[in-house]
């Protein structure tokens, strides 16, 4: 597949944007808004990331179409070393980046004559929820955050390892890096197939499974997006606490918003108990992590809206 998974609504405007970051790499993003929408006057926007691993195409352009239609300009963008973003190696997972790549995607909005510069909020799916929360722990212009099925990757990749588990990867991953030094680029192993498979193999156990009922299938299968990212990534991610200063995010609102089936619900439920007032959990019935990707009938675009009207309307 190459193309958009979501198709574009005819009332809807989407063009390709190209800015950088604070370390010079360029980001690729999309930029959506309403047709009648009149760019003489400021408007509010919102930033959607992607999920971890995947690019703008895949949920965060269903995102910029149905938020577009509701009077928001919308930035979607592919994180540095993926997608069409710069950055080489390719596949590289950098934290720190990841989350500079949000206040980037802040300057880049704020810069637009037709952008309210102080009614910006972000959306994050998967693992951006994460990076988005952590990039507004210190950057005050992300006036309100959303997560949708958010995972934290620091404590995703530690997985509740025991302190011999945690030793024994890292001493794995230190000696990849002489693997990758010798041969001159990092071991990059694709969770997924060039070409989407027709159904997911019966013998995957969960949540394997779930991953390859999006990525690997037609639902949501993008030759940018194989899965994973270079075997060192880890230990980038390993030393990288990324919601230690969550509860600094106040008095800026927060909304989590997790599905009843997710098997990721225990990160949005333990960042909620760690963040500060304002905050606001919403779980969405019959709904596993995925479906807050790209399902129309099970994300609370509505929701979303009506958060976002009421928390950009005084840009606190």
């Amino acid at each position: 597949m190459s193309g958009h998974i979501a198709a574009l609504s005819e009332g809807i405007e989407r063009k390709r944007v190209v800015y950088k970051n604070r370390c010079g790499l360029d980001i690729v993003g999309e930029l959506y808004h309403s047709r009648g929408m009149d760019l003489s006057e400021k408007h509010p926007a919102l930033i959607v990331g992607a999920p971890y691993g995947g690019v703008k195409e895949q949920g965060p352009c269903v995102y910029g179409n149905e938020l577009a239609q509701k009077g928001f300009v919308i930035l979607t963008f592919d994180q540095s070393f993926m997608g069409e973003s710069g950055g080489f190696p390719r596949n590289l997972s950098s934290p720190d980046i990841f989350v500079e790549n949000f206040s980037a995607a802040v300057d880049y909005l704020g810069l637009q004559p037709f952008v309210d510069r102080e009614k910006i909020g972000v959306i994050g799916i998967c693992g951006s929820g994460g990076f988005a929360l952590s990039a507004a722990q210190c950057d005050t212009r992300i006036k309100a955050v959303a997560t949708m099925s958010m995972y934290d990757m620091n404590a995703a990749v530690r997985g509740g390892m025991d302190k011999d588990a945690i030793r024994a990867a890292k001493e794995k991953l230190s000696r990849q890096r002489w693997i990758d030094a010798e041969n001159g680029y990092p071991e990059y192993l694709p969770s997924f197939p060039e070409q989407p498979l027709e159904e997911v193999p019966a013998d995957i156990p969960e949540p394997g499974a779930e991953w390859m009922r999006f990525y690997a299938v037609k639902r949501g299968h993008h030759p940018n997006a194989r899965g994973g990212f270079t075997t060192t990534s880890d230990m980038a991610m390993m030393n990288f606490p990324l919601l230690s200063y969550i509860d600094e995010i106040s008095p800026r609102p927060i909304l989590f918003v997790v599905g009843d089936r997710a098997h990721s619900r225990f990160f949005s439920e333990n960042a909620y108990a760690a963040a500060a007032e304002p905050k606001e959990m919403v779980v969405v019935e019959d709904a596993e992590h995925i479906d807050l990707y790209d399902r129309t009938d099970r994300i609370p675009f509505d929701k979303l809206a009506d958060f976002f009207n009421a928390n950009l309307k005084y840009g606190m």
